[in-house]
C-alpha cells in the first residue's frame, strides 16, 4: 500500500504543485472566497466528484464507493487581510491578501487526496466526504457546514484534518493526544466616567486611570483565582479613551480575548467577569458596559483515532518523522466543531525549511512553505484513508 501511495502521490506532485500556486496567488478573505469556491467546483466537476455549495462559500463534495464506513476530511480555503513580503515568484496578486496561513496547502493536498481516491475506487471502498470549509480566520465556517447538514446525510465514522506548521521540519508530522487548540470568547468593556479640566482632574472620573486598573484586576482573574496547573489567558488588545491633552477622559474602551482549554472554565472566567466587574469599576465612581462575543469551542483529538494516526505516519515516513506535541496551543481553530461532531485527529504539517527561507510564523508577511510538505499531507491523508476504509 506505501508504494501505491508514494508513486500515486509523485505522480501528481507536480499538477497539485500548480493547483496550490493558483490559490497563493489568488487569495480571498472569510466569505468571499468566491474564486476559491469556483475554483474547487472545477476540479471536482473534472473529475466527476459529486458536491455541494454549503455556508455560502463552502464546498462539501463526497465519493461514494459500495458498502463500508464513511471517512471525512476537512481543508479551510480562506486568506488573510496581510500584504505579502515573500519572495516567491507566484506571490498574491490580490493587494492586501495573502495566503499567510497555509490554507492554500490545506486545499491542494485535499484536492489531490480527492483526485487519487476517486481515480482508484478498486482500492477502497465505503464513503469520503471532503469538506472544503470557507471563513476560519474570521467568524467560521465549520459550524455553518454542520447546520447545513454535511454530516446528516449518512454519519462519518471518522475525520482527519490538518494545519501547516512552521515550528517543525518538512518531512516531519506532529500528533498531539487530547487537548490541542484553546477556546476563546472576545470582550469589549466600556467605561464610563466625567470629564473635566486636567487642571481639575478631582472634578472628573478619569476612566484612564479606572481602566488601567481594570487591566490589573482582569491579569490577576488568571494569576489569583485560577489554579496555576489550569490554562488561561486574558489578553487586552486595544485600550482607547481621551479625545485631547488636557480634558479628563470620560469615555475608555478596551477589547481583548479570553483563552482556556475547557469550555467550563471559560464559562467560569465571563461569568467572573460580568458579575464582580461592575462592582469593581462602580467603587471608583464609573459605570461599565460588558459586550462577549463567543469564539471557537477547544480542539480536542479523540485519542483512538490519533493512535490509528502516529501508526499510519510511522509506517509510511518512518517512526522518525513523527513528533509527539507535548503542550496544548491557546490559539483556536474552529475544526473542534468538526471533532465535536466526529471521532478524529487534527495534526500539524511540518513546513519549515531554513535553506529556502521558509521559518516565518502564521499570518507573519513573509510566510513560506516547503512545498515538499504537499507531498507528506497527501501520503498522511491517503494513507489514512485506505488504512481506515480497508479496515474489516
Amino acid at each position: 500500500m506505501n508504494d501505491f501511495i508514494i508513486n500515486k502521490v509523485e505522480e501528481i506532485f507536480d499538477e497539485i504543485v500548480s493547483h496550490r500556486r493558483y490559490l497563493h496567488i489568488n487569495p480571498e478573505l472569510s466569505e468571499y472566497e468566491y474564486n476559491t469556491s469556483n475554483y474547487i467546483i472545477n476540479f471536482l466537476e473534472k473529475h466527476n466528484i459529486e458536491y455541494k455549495k454549503v455556508a455560502n462559500t463552502g464546498i462539501y463534495a463526497y465519493i461514494k464507493n459500495g458498502l463500508g464506513k464513511t471517512l471525512a476530511f476537512r481543508a479551510d480555503i480562506d486568506a488573510l487581510p496581510i500584504l505579502e513580503e515573500s519572495d516567491v515568484d507566484f506571490k498574491s496578486v490580490n493587494n492586501g491578501v495573502m495566503h499567510a496561513c497555509g490554507h492554500d496547502v490545506h486545499t491542494s493536498v485535499q484536492l489531490g487526496v480527492a483526485k487519487i481516491l476517486s481515480e482508484n475506487k478498486d482500492k477502497w471502498s465505503g464513503n469520503v466526504k471532503f469538506f472544503f470549509q470557507p471563513a476560519e480566520e474570521t467568524v467560521g465556517g465549520a459550524k455553518r457546514m454542520l447546520e447545513d447538514g454535511v454530516n446528516d446525510d449518512f454519519k462519518s465514522d471518522a475525520i482527519f484534518a490538518f494545519h501547516v506548521a512552521p515550528e517543525i521540519e518538512v518531512g516531519k508530522v506532529g500528533i498531539k493526544y487530547g487537548k490541542l487548540h484553546a477556546t476563546s470568547s472576545t470582550f469589549v468593556i466600556t467605561i464610563n466616567g466625567m470629564s473635566s479640566h486636567a487642571a481639575l482632574a478631582y472634578l472628573g472620573i478619569d476612566t484612564i486611570v479606572i481602566g488601567s486598573k481594570v487591566i490589573e484586576y482582569l491579569q490577576s482573574i488568571v494569576s489569583r483565582r485560577i489554579d496555576a496547573r489550569e490554562c488561561a489567558v486574558i489578553t487586552v488588545g486595544t485600550f482607547n479613551a481621551g479625545t485631547a491633552q488636557n480634558i479628563v477622559a470620560d469615555k475608555a474602551v478596551l477589547t481583548g480575548t479570553i483563552r482556556t482549554l475547557t469550555l467550563e472554565l471559560k464559562e467560569w472566567i465571563v461569568n467572573e467577569i460580568k458579575n464582580m466587574l461592575p462592582k469593581f469599576v462602580e467603587s471608583m465612581g464609573a459605570k461599565v458596559d460588558i459586550e462577549f462575543k463567543d469564539s471557537y469551542i477547544p480542539v480536542i483529538n479523540n485519542d483512538e483515532k490519533t493512535k490509528f494516526l502516529e501508526k499510519n505516519i510511522k509506517n509510511i515516513l518512518g517512526s522518525e518523522n513523527c513528533v509527539l506535541i507535548e503542550k496544548s496551543r491557546m490559539d483556536a481553530e474552529d475544526v473542534g466543531y468538526f471533532l465535536s461532531e466526529i471521532e478524529g485527529s487534527f495534526y500539524r504539517l511540518g513546513i519549515r525549511n531554513e535553506k529556502n527561507g521558509a521559518i516565518y510564523d502564521l499570518h507573519h508577511p513573509k510566510f513560506k512553505v516547503d512545498e515538499n510538505a504537499i507531498k507528506i499531507g497527501m501520503m498522511i491523508q491517503l494513507k489514512n484513508a485506505l488504512e481506515y476504509l480497508n479496515e474489516g
